[in-house]
């Protein structure tokens, strides 16, 4: 080796370094504006599939598992959590998706849709030579002129728990697009009553932990129900216990009702007929013992995370006491959260104090199937409540789940910060308008990337007009020059075609902070696509 060869590095006859990739003849590599270009084209085909999901008329997709398993829904978070997609740029679409369901829980459909226009408008300034730092500056400072424009025509949202009215006007809203509007009015009440039922609305906070959504195949969607209380998808673990009880103590144990096994490795041999009945006497004495430990303290109800045989449910029958088995985890600290009870996991632990109390605890069945569910009603700390969805079919639950989730957030985040804009495009329209105007006002390049996001903002009423059977383009135009002719930014799409474009005689109301979080995610996201310019993976994953 020569002097100037720089050891563990292999050289050729020149002296020149060789570069090893590994699996260099697998991998593929992007660079520049092709790399750029082709995270845009990913990103506008998950944004054209979600598009027409957009709106009260849009369409319902229908997705298949690897097991068979078919989910029907419209919204947005679900829709993209349940694709299978390859590309990496697809992933950050998903992921955007869900950050917005995390934080706000609507909107899903619509950050992706404007992510999807902002990246389109970002492809056309690419063609023209302008740097792709330049587009994604000129984009955020778009954002925050729109965000900016949102505070000024935002309305104040009265949250007043004497009338609900307006309250139930901006969850309809919500469920306007979704498979459960046939009772549209119906579900809109149970999701504001139960968020007003846990709200602190001197803190101006939601403790969503509280609210229970459970479901059950059977009956109409009209028979779903808010409970006050906890329901839980068990029955009395025998049948000729009370199916009603007043005034219950309950006691909330973690331990299992059957007597402890030898902790040792050694095996117990049972040699005699002797043996075996002082073995079964000493069995039968520890299940008293711990029946009676438990109505020691004036327990009227067992509540148990485990199973326990028919032995002693046979002598908690012998006994009075009435018990529950098999009660999950989340099932069991959200009963003690209700009651006011404490979760005890040894016997000798369990106290008077640690009991949970109860007005009324009772079995209900229902459906041909005669299925059996518990509810626990008028407890002290009575702010749970659970929402008790009834469906024909499992898929029907299973979005009706989702959309009455989507209500719970909206009106959550109005008793968190009450201001409002008006849907149906009017806020987009209108940030449309005041991004454009703003970019007259500019003199240096970044005024093209204001006036691409005023076009992407825009994306969302056309969307909106198409989807609703009206002509987009016609439609926005008229909306557009209305909205400057009468200084009204609450002019959007009539996509139930009501016969008026004022949204807020429609009363169709978004929370501010959903609108200002979808503009704000999807131009960070965009931001940081167009800020990477080298892919290398392998072939097939391209």
């Amino acid at each position: 080796m020569s002097g100037g060869m720089i050891p563990g590095l292999m050289m050729d006859e020149f002296g020149r370094p060789f570069i090893i990739l590994r699996n260099q003849q697998e991998q593929k590599r992007i660079i520049g504006n092709d790399a750029i270009k082709s995270h845009i084209v990913a990103a506008k085909n998950i944004a054209n599939t979600l598009k027409t999901s957009l709106g009260p008329k849009g369409l319902d997709k229908m997705m298949v598992s690897s097991d068979g398993d078919v989910t029907v829904t419209n919204d947005g978070a679900t829709i993209l959590k349940l694709m299978d997609v390859d590309h990496e740029i697809a992933k950050l679409m998903v992921q955007l998706s869900q950050s917005q369901d995390d934080e706000i829980g609507d909107g899903t459909t619509g950050v992706v849709v404007l992510a999807g226009a902002l990246l389109e408008q970002a492809e056309h300034l690419l063609d023209k030579g302008i740097h792709p730092i330049r587009i994604a500056d000129g984009f955020e400072l778009a954002a925050q002129c729109a965000v900016k424009h949102l505070e000024t025509i935002a309305d104040s949202f009265p949250v007043n728990p004497d009338n609900l009215e307006p309250l139930i006007k901006t969850a309809m809203t919500t469920l306007g697009s979704k498979i459960i509007n046939k009772c549209h009015r119906q579900m809109a009440e149970i999701a504001v009553n139960a968020v007003m039922a846990v709200a602190d609305l001197e803190k101006r906070d939601v403790n969503f932990e509280l609210i229970k959504v459970e479901g059950k195949v059977g009956g109409k969607l009209e028979d779903t129900m808010l409970v006050k209380g906890v329901v839980i998808d068990k029955d009395f673990s025998h049948p000729q216990m009370p199916k009603e009880l007043r005034d219950v103590k309950l006691a909330i144990l973690t331990c299992p009702f059957e007597p402890p096994r030898p902790k040792t490795k050694h095996n117990l041999d049972v040699q005699s007929v002797e043996d075996y009945k002082e073995l079964r006497k000493y069995e039968q004495e520890k299940f008293a013992s711990m029946v009676d430990k438990v109505k020691a303290t004036g327990a009227t109800l067992a509540i148990c995370q485990w199973g326990f045989d028919d032995e002693a449910n046979h002598l908690l029958l012998q006994k009075q006491l009435p018990a529950v088995r098999w009660v999950g985890g989340p099932d069991i600290e959200l009963i003690a959260i209700v009651t006011g009870g404490r979760i005890v996991p040894r016997f000798e632990e369990l106290t008077s104090e640690k009991l949970g109390k109860a007005g009324l605890v009772r079995e209900i069945s229902f459906g041909t199937t005669k299925d059996h569910m518990l509810v626990i009603e008028e407890c002290e700390n009575s702010k749970a409540v659970t929402i008790f969805i009834r469906g024909g079919n499992k898929m029907i639950i299973e979005e009706a789940k989702r959309s009455i989730h989507d209500a719970l957030c909206v009106v959550r985040n109005l008793v968190t910060e009450n201001r409002v804009v008006y849907g149906g495009g009017a806020a987009e329209v209108s940030c449309a308008i005041a991004v454009a105007a703003e970019a007259d006002k500019i003199s240096s390049i970044e005024q093209y990337a204001f006036r691409a996001f005023a076009d992407a903002l825009e994306s969302i009423p056309l969307a909106l007009a198409e989807n609703s059977g009206l002509s987009p383009i016609e439609t926005l135009t008229e909306v557009k020059s209305r909205q400057v002719k009468e200084v009204n930014p609450a002019l959007g799409i009539d996509c139930m075609l009501n016969g008026t474009n004022d949204m807020k005689q429609q009363n169709v109301i978004e929370a501010l902070r959903s609108k200002k979080q979808q503009i704000l995610l999807s131009t960070q996201l965009v931001k940081m696509i167009l800020k990477i310019d080298d892919i290398r993976s392998p072939n097939d994953g391209m």
